[in-house]
């Protein structure tokens, strides 16, 4: 297993990190406990030594799941990470119970890896009021969370201001080769290799859509390696960082498990034709996007309820990617049907407000029109 050093820290970590957002589930919506732990047994045999949870995963149950998992294990032979909810803490007192419930559902004296979650410019003004980041040193202190850092959404003009903001020992960012100028993206990285701050990457195959597409695209990376699988190569081109210290991949199946260990293993960088043949792929994605949507939002409330920047969002989607796998949850279950394209009175409201004067009316219908094609090709039911 490859493994990376912590200069400053002294200590090595699996470059492959088990993120425990995404276990299996059964019916009811639980962790499927017997094959979560079968994974996370086949990880840590390999030599995988990063795991990482946070407090809301699998609705407040992932980290009372991997308190039970990890008991056979030496608390030494592991690191564990895990995040403080910043939306759900308006004092300290707040944070000073969540800790303590975290460590109790853990079963554990102490974190390894503590992160402020999902830290935004807002959430940022939130850590300074309240005096989070003195908290947290003063757990340090009494060595019950070993390093600190934060994980980041939001732009790379916040992401800087964060970043120099405190003595962090680490931070998290999102880093792939489709989002290298989304959030914090390159100059992110960037930043943190000349600030000394070692990183931890998530969503490297971006939430499973770099780990299939349509045959054509696919076809593109077997032509590089007829045996490696596509995701493989979204998690070399992170790999291939110096600085990113450990790369979370949220793993639902044995075979996910499976084929990271073989990719982290004999673990190679990108070859420079590789990372050719890659960055001409997500150029080629990248031009396939049907319209500009910023998603500013400025065309919104529709009179009607239409979600005009997320059906566009959608419908990009789409199209990059060339499958409906890569949007059905999002349009059929996370837009309601008040929400989708199809109910535009074309009131021509939203274009008056457009800041990229798109032909908005017409694009909806196209939206519509498209989504439903690939939903029914697909086999999906059309309401």
């Amino acid at each position: 297993m490859e493994k990376r050093k912590w200069e400053k820290a002294g200590i090595f970590t699996s470059l492959l990190g088990f993120g425990c957002m995404r276990f299996p589930t059964i019916q009811n919506g639980e962790i499927d406990e017997p094959l979560a732990e079968e994974m996370l047994r086949c990880a840590i045999a390999a030599g995988v030594n990063y795991i990482d949870t946070a407090y809301p995963y699998h609705d407040g149950k992932s980290e009372s799941f991997l308190g039970r998992a990890l008991a056979c294990y030496d608390r030494d032979s592991y690191y564990l990470a895990t995040k403080m909810p910043l939306w759900l803490v308006a004092s300290l007192s707040d944070a000073e119970r969540i800790f303590q419930e975290q460590l109790s559902k853990l079963r554990t004296d102490h974190v390894d890896f503590y992160l402020l979650h999902a830290v935004d410019r807002g959430r940022w003004e939130k850590v300074k009021r309240l005096g989070l980041l003195e908290f947290c040193e003063r757990l340090k202190a009494e060595g019950k969370i070993r390093y600190l850092g934060f994980s980041f959404h939001d732009s790379y003009e916040v992401f800087e201001e964060v970043l120099s903001g405190h003595a962090w020992d680490f931070c998290q960012i999102q880093y792939n080769y489709m989002d290298r100028e989304e959030q914090a993206g390159d100059r992110g990285y960037a930043l943190t290799e000349k600030a000394g701050i070692p990183l931890v990457v998530m969503e490297p195959v971006k939430g499973g859509s770099l780990a299939n597409y349509s045959d054509e695209i696919n076809e593109k990376f077997f032509r590089l390696n007829k045996d490696a699988s596509v995701a493989s190569f979204a998690m070399r081109w992170v790999g291939s960082h110096p600085n990113v210290k450990v790369i979370l991949s949220g793993m639902s199946t044995l075979r996910q498990v499976e084929d990271n260990i073989s990719t982290f293993s004999d673990f190679r960088p990108l070859s420079e034709t590789e990372e050719k043949a890659i960055e001409e792929i997500a150029e080629a994605l990248k031009s396939r996007v049907q319209n500009n949507c910023t998603g500013c939002r400025y065309c919104m409330p529709c009179p009607r309820g239409v979600d005009i920047p997320r059906n566009f969002a959608l419908w990009n989607r789409y199209h990059i990617y060339g499958t409906y796998a890569h949007v059905q949850n999002g349009w059929e279950k996370e837009l309601n049907e008040k929400e989708k394209a199809g109910n535009c009175a074309e009131c021509g409201k939203c274009e008056t407000l457009c800041p990229q004067k798109l032909a908005i009316r017409q694009q909806l219908k196209r939206v519509q029109q498209d989504l439903d094609a690939a939903a029914k090709a697909a086999g999906a039911v059309i309401s």
